[in-house]
């Protein structure tokens, strides 16, 4: 397997000690730490916009406007930058300097959301004392309000378990403080503290609204563990979800939210969160409408055709899985028409740093280590790329994050296939919500692109 190592070599270059140098946090609080880190910030943007507003970074293709804006650099996200190489960086770290540096849960070992929560909303590593009082501070304002959850009882079980979250989500605005201050009238510069109060609300009861969900879809009738004020977010999160006894499932979660949380701005869900968000829409309506982005077969469901392909091979092949029938299997499916789930990706065009962390998890793990279809996953990753180099028609051939991630959920237990994107929509609240915060901290404008017709690009080609 490749390692974490090789994969960031390059980034080695550029971190080091000295890179830690003041990027811990203090005994403050969240708020505390954001209100020292946002006069800087905005006085980054000023300068910026009035030394290098005119500066042209890149170039517009009609490439760019008919192939899905793709790699058009046209978009301000504070919390991570995507590397076609490297992968990606959360203010700079690496997911194997998050994993050094990131507090685990208590007795745990893996990065938890809210130790991520706080580094993509400061850009500053927290202290496991200031995780603890998120993570308490999250555990107080979890619960939902009697009116969502009558609102999620009533919803059919048949109705997708991501259009009752994103409807639940947009429910829960009924108690926007942001949207309750506009309609009262505030200053531009508090919107930022009214939208920081929503985003660890909704981030707050988001495990309870989930948790609601899958057990109305999929085991009604049984209760609802409550929540333990003294457990981190995906401690009760499993707990909610019946699984709070699976110690290694409850870990794999942490992680897996905790990577899941942010990509970047320009994929559909973030992208979506921001653009609602720049019409000052509470944080409420804008991450419900990301929620139905990520229900796209394109975005969120892909971990879901991953698992359902393996285990098709795995039917296929039977329990003597060798390299060679892995690879007439692949090709069958290329032969096909069909791509290959889990492989490829966007922007990357090496190993997505996810998938190493992930499958790094499932080696610590004598169960996973030991699980026919995660050997599958292993076996996949060291044929599929020399098949798909051969097949000539991917631009990236190498594993990402869905590759694996789905099919530890499914050793786990946790088989409900259409579920799975709920547990996404729980993680990439982290990144889209923070970025909402800053959106409003750096005063954003309202997002508004220009748009050509076909005869209109044609002119402009002729006469540019």
């Amino acid at each position: 397997m490749l390692s974490r190592t090789a994969l960031s070599s390059r980034a080695g270059l550029r971190t080091g000690a000295a890179f830690y140098t003041n990027r811990f946090a203090s005994t403050k609080s969240l708020r505390e730490t954001l209100q020292d880190v946002i006069p800087g910030k905005q006085e980054q943007l000023k300068k910026l916009k009035a030394e290098h507003g005119e500066t042209i970074v890149g170039d517009v293709k009609v490439n760019n406007i008919i192939g899905g804006m793709r790699g058009l650099k046209a978009m301000l996200w504070e919390a991570s930058v995507l590397d076609p190489i490297e992968g990606i960086r959360f203010h700079g770290l690496s997911i194997p300097d998050c994993q050094k540096v990131l507090p685990a849960a208590v007795g745990g070992k893996e990065i938890i959301p809210e130790s991520m929560l706080w580094l993509l909303l400061t850009g500053q590593v927290p202290s496991a004392e200031q995780t603890r009082e998120l993570s308490r501070e999250l555990a107080e304002k979890g619960e939902l309000p009697k009116f969502v959850e009558d609102l999620v009882d009533s919803l059919p079980r048949t109705l997708h378990p991501m259009t009752q979250l994103g409807m639940g989500v947009a429910a829960l605005g009924h108690d926007s403080s942001f949207q309750a201050a506009y309609e009262r009238g505030m200053k531009k510069s508090e919107y930022w503290t009214h939208t920081l109060e929503d985003c660890i609300n909704l981030i707050a009861r988001l495990p309870a609204l989930a948790a609601r969900i899958y057990r109305n879809v999929y085991k009604p009738g049984t209760d609802l563990a409550a929540i333990d004020k003294n457990l981190d977010l995906v401690g009760n999160y499993s707990n909610m979800l019946g699984y709070g006894n699976n110690e290694s499932l409850t870990e794999y979660l942490r992680l897996y939210i905790a990577l899941h949380g942010d990509h970047e701005g320009g994929n559909a869900s973030a992208h979506t969160a921001h653009l609602v968000g720049s019409t000052l829409s509470d944080p409420y309506l804008s991450y419900s409408a990301a929620l139905f982005a990520l229900a796209g077969p394109l975005h969120g469901l892909a971990n879901q055709e991953v698992l359902r392909w393996q285990l098709a091979m795995q039917k296929e092949i039977g329990n003597d899985i060798t390299h060679e029938k892995i690879k007439d299997y692949l090709w069958k499916t290329l032969k096909s028409g069909q791509v290959v789930p889990g492989y490829g990706h966007g922007v990357l065009r090496n190993p997505d740093p996810r998938f190493i962390a992930l499958q790094e998890f499932c080696d610590t793990r004598p169960e996973l280590k030991n699980s026919p279809i995660i050997e599958l996953v292993n076996k996949t990753f060291h044929v599929a790329p020399d098949v798909l180099k051969e097949h000539g028609k991917t631009k990236n051939p190498y594993p990402n994050v869905d590759a694996t991630s789905g099919c530890v959920l499914y050793h786990y237990g946790l088989t409900e296939f259409k579920y799975y994107t709920v547990i996404f929509g729980v993680s990439r609240a982290l990144g889209a919500l923070t970025q909402l915060v800053w959106a409003r901290a750096l005063g954003l404008p309202l997002e508004r692109p220009k748009s050509y017709s076909m005869d209109a690009l044609t002119k402009l080609i002729k006469h540019p």
